[in-house]
């Protein structure tokens, strides 16, 4: 942690004074106010700018004036981190919680966490008192030295209960909505013992259980409820390789609103699908390669079965989607049966800096041209396309895959090379090698690899 593990025998000492005074949690069917879907906040985006919730505890630095230390907003340029000119609450290096930089005091304390009490996972129910006469959560118990949140979530639904308690960082216990029900809440400070599997994770308190439904990470399930949370297998340890789960959703409604809160698969075989339940007809797919829309993805079927497959190597943070039923399926069209469609965040990979000028040619009026012509004449106006495109735009928008033949083509054997020189451009068929590229890598400048990806969905369309 650079610069903050210097002072980690003044943090040992003044970890009481560190630790937030309290903070609430949520059950996975009501997920309305949690801003966190990750165990230790590392996904927190909020706007509490003070350590303490209300304007309580201290003001926090702001991230473009703490270049003396480890994390600034100069050390996270891309905004992976969520950090920038702003002094809100952060989790940059994985720690147990989010925090932030502050004045240092006089005894060298310069950091301190963040009390949020909308920053705890949907399916952590909290921090509870375990007396142990009785035990708070009365089912089967186990420690371990590589105990972590999901370690013992697992071991619990193996057992067939519904809740599982960490404690002091190694112990796991088991049990259910009754011993909930009597369970004595503990101030959220309390749970501040690191899980010895995990040191990004939080297991409880000495003589204090963090309580959490076993449903939170479980490979399979049937939800009914209004709305809720899917967590990806695992969660929130990094899903395993060779995972096949399944999750049939039908909230009451006549039709569903999902939003992905994280996203982040290994690789494209690591995929998701939504599925209709009924027809089983396949509405939309992500993986590694394809991620979601940002924003609430509105679906047109009262049931959804969600399928996760992760080949031999897949490892990763896997995802939290919410879901909500919706009463009304009139706003919202219904898919092709039996079609896959685009997922509506891969045209916000386009170019954005070839926007049409005034008056340009909407790629909709080509595309009815397009169905009624011949094959040959298609291919005649998609020439004259490019060409009219590349005297009103700026750069190529549209790299195109294949040779120039009657008709689509799939074949492996050449692929449009795409060059462009403001503020014209050109695009040749042209297989690596040809020395036609070469001629012209003088003069022209090659589109980069990823605005081709980005692009390369154009051109398959026409």
């Amino acid at each position: 942690m650079g610069t903050r593990a210097s002072h980690g025998l003044l943090f040992l000492l003044f970890l009481p004074l560190l630790r937030p005074r309290g903070a609430s949690a949520g059950s996975l069917h009501s997920p309305g106010l949690s801003e966190c879907f990750q165990v230790n906040g590392a996904d927190y985006r909020g706007y509490q700018n003070r350590t303490g919730p209300r304007g309580a505890g201290r003001p926090c630095l702001f991230w473009d004036q703490t270049q003396q230390h480890s994390y600034s907003s100069a050390s996270d340029p891309q905004g992976r981190w969520g950090l920038g000119a702003h002094n809100f609450c952060r989790n940059p290096d994985g720690d147990v919680q989010p925090w932030c930089y502050v004045a240092e005091t006089e005894e060298g304390i310069y950091w301190r966490y963040c009390d949020i009490p909308t920053c705890h996972m949907p399916g952590y129910l909290g921090c509870f008192v375990d007396s142990g006469a009785p035990p708070a959560l009365s089912g089967p118990s186990g420690t371990s030295t590589k105990l972590t949140v999901q370690v013992c979530l697992r071991f619990c639904r193996m057992k067939g209960y519904q809740l599982a308690g960490v404690e002091a960082g190694y112990a796991c216990f088991c049990g259910s909505e009754s011993d909930l029900a009597r369970g004595r809440p503990a101030p959220a400070t309390d749970c501040d013992q690191i899980c010895f599997g995990h040191p990004g994770q939080l297991c409880g308190g000495d003589g204090r259980l963090g309580i959490y439904e076993v449903s939170v990470g479980s490979c399979q399930g049937n939800w009914t409820a209004p709305q809720g949370v899917i967590y990806s297998p695992d969660f929130p340890d990094e899903y395993g390789p060779d995972r096949n789960c399944s999750w049939a959703l039908g909230p009451p409604g006549a039709a569903l609103e999902l939003t992905f809160r994280l996203f982040e698969l290994a690789d494209p075989p690591d995929r998701l699908e939504l599925r209709d339940a009924a027809s089983g007809s396949l509405l939309r797919a992500f993986d590694g390669a394809r991620p979601p829309p940002t924003g609430p993805l509105r679906l047109r079927t009262a049931a959804l079965l969600l399928t996760f497959r992760s080949d031999a190597r897949g490892h990763a943070q896997g995802f939290a989607l919410t879901y909500r039923g919706l009463q009304d399926a009139d706003d919202y069209p219904a898919p092709s049966k039996g079609s896959a469609q685009t997922p509506e965040a891969s045209l916000e990979g386009a170019n954005v800096s070839c926007s049409p000028r005034p008056g340009a040619p909407e790629a909709a009026t080509g595309a009815q041209v397009f169905s009624t012509v011949t094959a040959i004449s298609v291919m005649l106006l998609l020439l004259l396309s490019l060409l009219r495109l590349l005297r009103r735009r700026s750069c190529l928008l549209a790299p195109g895959k294949g040779p120039p033949a009657l008709g689509p083509s799939r074949s492996l054997a050449r692929s449009w090379a795409v060059w462009y020189r403001r503020p014209r451009g050109v695009a040749l068929p042209c297989p690596p090698g040809d020395p036609q590229v070469e001629s012209l890598a003088v003069s022209y400048r090659p589109l980069s690899a990823s605005s081709q990806s980005s692009l390369r969905s154009l051109i398959s369309a026409l």
